[in-house]
């Protein structure tokens, strides 16, 4: 089985707000697009005009109908999910052949292709079914957070981040290193309240999850019904609304 290396004094991840994630899944796409020809190419895809269609994907995104309560209306969650780069991952220390391994250095967790026999002990291993298995190739991908992009000296600095950081229009996903108290993430984390995901199982996840502001709840909204008083606006305002009213 493989070992673990070391802690890490940098934890590079993914800070993900599932508060501005509006499912648009243009994270998934550009992960798709950079990383089918990037360091795990080739994503191959399976039937792809056909009725059945099957393939590999990094990043997914899941959309969920959140029920009413008495402090929160009915809402949509959009929950993407991809590894997590995990601090005690499972899917290195079950791996036989070393195939999959954490680097020292970053904290990433990687496969070497060369040495998979796609066995798919790592992707029972995981919780977060963040492994994915290439029937075409026989072998298992993951994410790579992109470090073909990251550490490209080529690329301007702006865009050395992960493609679906990039590529994200509500800016719901953030990247950087999480072991730096004063990094622009870990800030975020600590002012949103970010959270592990199922962290029982003790495999301590980088990645973090912002969880989504509290909606208006339902009696809040009846207040919204009260007329306007239009004599308490600014002279700007009572233009506008006298514009608007005609």
């Amino acid at each position: 089985m493989t070992a673990l290396p070391p802690p890490s004094k940098k934890k590079l991840g993914l800070v993900i707000d599932l508060d501005t994630c509006v499912g648009c899944h243009a994270c998934a796409v550009s992960c798709k697009e950079w990383n089918a020809g990037g360091f795990a190419a080739p994503l191959t895809d399976e039937q792809p005009y056909g009725k059945e269609p099957s393939g590999v994907w990094f990043n997914r995104v899941h959309s969920y109908e959140v029920a009413a309560t008495d402090a929160q209306p009915a809402m949509t969650l959009h929950f993407p999910r991809s590894c997590l780069h995990c601090e005690q991952p499972a899917c290195v220390t079950v791996c036989p052949t070393g195939a999959s391994y954490k680097r020292a250095e970053d904290g990433i967790v990687l496969v070497d292709e060369d040495k998979c026999i796609g066995c798919k002990l790592c992707s029972w291993a995981c919780p977060y079914g963040a492994r994915e298995y290439s029937e075409v190739e026989g072998v298992m991908k993951k994410c790579t957070l992109c470090i073909d992009r990251i550490y490209n000296q080529n690329l301007d600095e702006r865009e050395r981040q992960p493609a679906c950081v990039q590529a994200c229009p509500s800016r719901a996903r953030h990247f950087g290193d999480l072991a730096d108290p004063d990094s622009a993430v870990s800030k975020l984390v600590a002012e949103r309240g970010g959270v592990d995901l199922m962290p029982e199982l003790g495999y301590k996840p980088t990645n973090k999850y912002l969880p989504p502001r509290p909606r208006r709840a339902g009696q809040d909204a009846a207040a919204a019904d009260e007329p306007l008083d239009t004599a308490a606006l600014p002279p700007v305002l009572r233009w506008l609304d006298r514009m608007l009213s005609r």
